[in-house]
């Protein structure tokens, strides 16, 4: 259905879908630790990882690839974490709140950043484009039925560490892990920005 009455504004182009829009103002978050089995078949996760690349990607680079995480791969990487973490110094908390999202975990789906040559398109974009990506898997996950989280901490931002567990490129980085499971209790909404501070409207 289109609207056309001028008291709308400018007609609709597209149909309104009250059902999506009610989900992306409700939308939350799922705590990992709160994240429980089943998690989702490969069909399952197919058909999110489908609706996650439906997203913003200026000269069609593709500049993200996918790793998805199971099984033994989850607590593998809670090690590599450990031994990183040691090997720069770091304080054990610090260690222990980096792995514990693979300790907790039981299925992740690594998003990977891939820098491509290109003319036209800058570095930022790509980067963006990847960050749109994992918000598209971390929604379409939820719409799925499922619940999910949008984590990275301090090994995602290591490029060794990256290389050593994951076998990134050198032009590849990793834009956040999606962790996805049966979701448990819902966490209690949070404050949200209040859309009065945050925007300017410009008229000329």
């Amino acid at each position: 259905m289109t609207s056309s009455d001028p008291g709308n504004g400018p007609a609709r182009t597209t149909a309104l879908n009250p059902e999506a829009l009610e989900f992306l103002l409700t939308r939350r978050s799922r705590p990992v630790r709160s994240l429980s089995l089943p998690v989702p078949d490969r069909a399952a996760l197919e058909m999110i990882l489908t609706a996650a690349v439906r997203s913003p990607d200026h000269g069609m680079l593709v500049p993200w690839r996918f790793i998805v995480l199971q099984g033994g791969a989850l607590p593998r990487l809670a090690r590599a974490v450990q031994d990183r973490g040691e090997s720069l110094g770091l304080d054990p908390g610090r260690i222990d709140k980096g792995r514990r999202q693979f300790d907790e975990g039981n299925l992740a789906v690594a998003v990977i950043e891939v820098q491509r040559d290109s003319e036209k398109i800058p570095p930022v974009e790509q980067t963006r484009s990847a960050s749109a990506v994992c918000l598209s898997l971390l929604n379409a996950a939820l719409a799925a039925g499922w619940g999910a989280n949008w984590l990275t901490g301090w090994a995602a931002h290591d490029a060794d560490f990256g290389r050593d567990a994951l076998g990134l490129a050198p032009n590849e980085s990793i834009a956040g892990f999606i962790h996805i499971g049966t979701a448990g209790s819902v966490p209690p909404e949070r404050s949200r920005p209040d859309i009065s501070e945050i925007t300017r409207w410009v008229d000329e």
